[in-house]
């Protein structure tokens, strides 16, 4: 079905919208330093949400983002001893572990996403405070602090490694056979299989490839903050979550893009930047984000409902022309 221009561009108008408002009630605001602190700030939660648009358009779910973040930073942390990069090779190894654990468990198992992923999320979170002993870890090496607080010329490091994870997505998405059979999955998950994809290996690689993101974050988050915190990352799949589906992905899976997830990642950057220079209350910052992510729901379940009928108009009609003729 044709989209409208409103439907197409309306993420857009209303990310511009923003920043014209709050340019004119903060003189801060259009600042060069401003405007490089938010796209720093967004940078780890744009790279769970490009991973969660895989998940979501499969029409699944992960919900334990945020403590595989907080765990895979622990042990980042605690193995720096050993050295930086096996330290951070760990780490990965582990995401794509925990992501592969969600993806087979839903897969093989017949579990919904929902249900595994808030396993994980307690499972990990578990694990965090006792390989922590429930203190924050400090004292990491020098060279570490470069991937969350560098710079490279005057790019943060960690908007780098932002636009790096994006464009694999995007490139994954749009451009692979594989990005195909993601979409075919969530489009209709039974023609998909009768159509030869195998749908539990291509799930268990969607999932893995969110795990293996979910220790990315972990790493620029334990760096930039110098120490890892048994407590971080909590509330972190709300913000991936809410900007995938702002950006204009179904959470009935099937339909999304990167770049969509890209401005929804921006416009709660640029909302949390807005109310920290207005000095608003960080309760109302979540209630405000809270009401966002329902009326994006509630317009993606009436987008969806509006395709439904029009396409049982024209069948419709369809079959009245073809009596006529």
């Amino acid at each position: 079905m044709k989209k409208s221009f409103l439907q197409k561009y309306g993420i857009v108008i209303v990310l511009v919208g923003i920043c014209v408002v709050l340019s004119f009630m903060s003189p801060v605001f259009l600042t060069v330093s401003n405007l490089t602190n938010v796209v720093r700030q967004i940078s780890m939660n744009g790279i769970l949400a490009a991973g969660m648009t895989m998940v979501i358009i499969t029409a699944g779910i992960d919900l334990s983002v945020g403590s595989q973040v907080a765990l895979t930073g622990a042990i980042v942390a605690g193995l720096q001893p050993h050295g930086t990069w096996v330290a951070v090779f760990a780490g990965l190894l582990l995401g794509a572990f925990l992501g592969f654990t969600n993806g087979f468990i839903i897969s093989k198992g017949g579990i919904p996403p929902f249900i595994v992923s808030v396993g994980m999320l307690t499972a990990a979170r578990g694990l965090t405070l006792i390989y922590t002993g429930g203190r924050p870890i400090y004292d990491l090496n020098e060279d570490f602090r470069f991937i969350g607080a560098g710079y490279a010329g005057p790019i943060p490091v960690p908007v780098i490694i932002l636009a790096v994870v994006l464009l694999i997505c995007h490139f994954l998405l749009s451009s692979t056979v594989f990005g195909r059979e993601v979409y075919a999955i969530g489009g209709n998950e039974e023609a998909a299989r009768y159509s030869g994809i195998d749908i539990d290996k291509r799930r268990m690689t969607v999932y893995t490839i969110m795990g293996i993101l979910c220790a990315i974050t972990g790493i620029v988050l334990t760096s930039r903050l110098n120490s890892a915190d048994p407590t971080a990352g909590m509330g972190f799949e709300l913000d991936a979550i809410a900007a995938v589906i702002i950006g204009g992905t179904s959470l009935f899976g099937g339909e999304g893009t990167i770049l969509g997830t890209l401005i929804g990642a921006l416009i709660i950057g640029v909302l949390n930047n807005g109310f920290n220079l207005l000095n608003v209350s960080s309760y109302y910052q979540q209630i405000f984000k809270g009401v966002i992510i329902v009326g994006a729901v509630l317009m993606d379940s009436y987008a969806r409902k509006r395709q439904v009928t029009g396409g049982v108009i024209a069948r419709k009609e369809g079959k009245a022309a073809s009596h006529l003729m």
